[in-house]
């Protein structure tokens, strides 16, 4: 393998372009089966007249059936959707005993404040959630990039943990807001209200990430060519 002139390492023989965009249907995927879809059952089964407590209990299972598939679809075992079914088994069972549908909703939180602490603490890890998670979904090409600059640039590595920060403190804010709303607001709101809460505070922050990463050269980087040589402290 012949290599970069930059020193990288990185075959330097007919460049490819990286296409970020082939990771936005996956993404809109996920956040179909965990958000969209949760939201519009709710209110499709509260418009056929049933319960709250059962139509939350129904709608809850969504997120379920899409790990469901996309364990059959890609024949291996995902970590992620181990911690998704694990949370959910636990809040069912507790929603089960309780038979309160407010319990059943503040349940969202410990899935949300969990999923924050993860991120953050992934962070003490060889490589963290979200890096990990974007190799996932990213082309070949993009995906070896990403894991070359995670080895290889003070810059990037920098950025990641930034915005591994960024986003772990929006899943926990999410995550304490969601109790408060479900405790103390009409019950048939808080499903949008959250969804809405979720979407705003992962938009502020991955929002000021793409902020920091343009300020910092971590997201220039990414594009075929650029030198990954590590950069002088205090380059961010």
């Amino acid at each position: 393998m012949s290599q970069h002139p930059d020193g990288t390492g990185i075959p330097h023989s007919e460049p490819k372009p990286v296409h970020t965009r082939t990771t936005w249907p996956k993404m809109a995927c996920a956040l179909a089966g965990d958000v969209v879809i949760p939201l519009v059952a709710f209110y499709a089964l509260r418009g056929a007249e049933v319960n709250q407590w059962l139509a939350l209990l129904l709608a809850s299972l969504a997120p379920a059936a899409t790990v469901a598939v996309t364990w059959v679809h890609q024949r291996r075992w995902d970590p992620m959707g181990t911690f998704v079914i694990a949370a959910m088994t636990l809040s069912l069972a507790i929603a089960l005993i309780t038979g309160d549908a407010r319990t059943l909703l503040a349940r969202e939180s410990w899935i949300t404040g969990l999923f924050g602490l993860w991120v953050i603490c992934s962070l003490a890890t060889s490589r963290p959630f979200l890096l990990d998670m974007a190799i996932k979904l990213s082309t070949p090409e993009l995906a070896d990039r990403l894991a070359h600059l995670w080895q290889h640039s003070a810059v990037f590595h920098r950025w990641m943990r930034a915005t591994s920060l960024a986003w772990g403190t929006a899943f926990l804010v999410d995550a304490g807001a969601r109790v408060l709303m479900a405790y103390t607001l009409p019950l048939d709101t808080v499903p949008l209200l959250g969804a809405v809460l979720l979407i705003a505070a992962l938009t502020i922050a991955q929002g000021s990430c793409m902020i920091l990463g343009r300020r910092s050269g971590a997201l220039k980087l990414l594009k075929p060519g650029t030198s990954s040589a590590p950069q002088p402290e205090g380059a961010c």
